[in-house]
């Protein structure tokens, strides 16, 4: 009796042990959580030395020891690498090697003392190519990631085959959000972010929204600088897209509210031949909550012969 006792005691302890790490450290759980999913699923996390500094990236290649067709991908502003992690093993098992690094100043890789331009983050992933051999390959990028990989084939187009940007930043328009959107302050704050990414947030608990905001607070720096960097006007890319020589897809979230779909419009006029596929039902964040429809334009775009030339496509939303 006695033992059953202690039996029960214990796992009631342990219950309450775990209920106060899941309480008091959600994120790192998710985390880990999604680093585990990563694993399982053969995706491998390693370090680099490039341009000086050290940089984190996610490497998967195909099963059965296939070397696959080199995909990079590059995530946006205040993300990193595993923000790719649903799309990630879809791709691999359609034949793509995929990479996908955290940008200086995001995730595990380094946070030097710099601008964080757009022109750094790019020579950052030239580097990052060169070190990892990676002389030429499919690229795709997302929101602010995909300004960097427009511009990287823009200014080193024998590094790239096809594009594929996601709701990508890199244009001009009137926005309708200040800089201070992705640096909130306090829980109803982190909540307006959420909705703004997404039509369709979760239900954040208050103990989640505290950790999301001291996270945020954490990176608070470097995102300032980005923001600073990309609002100076320095880098946009308005008068350089009609001279794109890679073929180019442009995925995006119907119902976008940080870049409103009428900038993936702009952009697919402004560059020749390109293909703009929309996401219906979906926001800002469509690689991450409509991965699969996502998954399949990339892969039917990456993989057609001869390469897919104007056009454009709307997804319905999945139910």
């Amino acid at each position: 009796m006695r033992r059953g006792l202690r039996v029960v005691a214990l796992l009631l302890l342990l219950c309450v042990v775990a209920g106060g790490v899941v309480y008091c450290f959600p994120l790192q759980l998710a985390d880990q959580m999604v680093r585990f999913h990563l694993w399982r699923a053969g995706v491998q996390s390693r370090y680099v030395q490039a341009g000086g500094y050290r940089m984190h990236f996610f490497e998967a290649k195909p099963s059965g020891g296939a070397e696959g067709t080199p995909l990079l991908l590059v995530h946006g502003l205040g993300a990193r690498g595993e923000d790719w992690a649903p799309m990630i093993p879809a791709l691999t098992a359609k034949g793509f090697h995929v990479y996908a690094p955290d940008l200086l100043g995001y995730g595990r890789s380094a946070h030097p003392d710099t601008s964080y331009s757009i022109s750094m983050e790019e020579a950052a992933i030239v580097q990052f190519m060169q070190s990892v051999h990676l002389k030429r390959a499919d690229v795709g990028g997302w929101s602010m990631g995909g300004w960097v990989t427009l511009k990287l084939a823009l200014d080193h187009p024998e590094m790239v085959d096809r594009l594929v940007v996601y709701d990508s930043a890199g244009l001009y328009f009137p926005a309708t959000f200040s800089p201070d959107l992705f640096m909130p302050t306090d829980v109803a704050e982190v909540r307006r972010l959420a909705a703004t990414l997404t039509p369709k947030p979760l239900d954040m608990p208050g103990f989640v929204a505290r950790a999301a905001l001291r996270k945020l607070e954490g990176n608070a720096w470097v995102i300032r600088r980005s923001m600073t960097a990309m609002t100076n006007g320095y880098d946009l890319l308005d008068f350089r897209l009609n001279n794109m020589q890679r073929p180019v897809l442009i995925v995006w979230g119907a119902q976008d509210a940080l870049i409103p779909l009428s900038v993936g419009e702009t952009m697919h006029r402004d560059i020749p031949d390109s293909v703009l596929n929309v996401m219906e039902g979906c926001g800002h964040l469509a690689p991450a909550v409509c991965w699969k429809p996502v998954v399949r334009s990339t892969v039917d775009f990456l993989r057609a012969e001869p390469p897919m030339q104007g056009g454009e496509k709307t997804f319905p939303a999945e139910q």
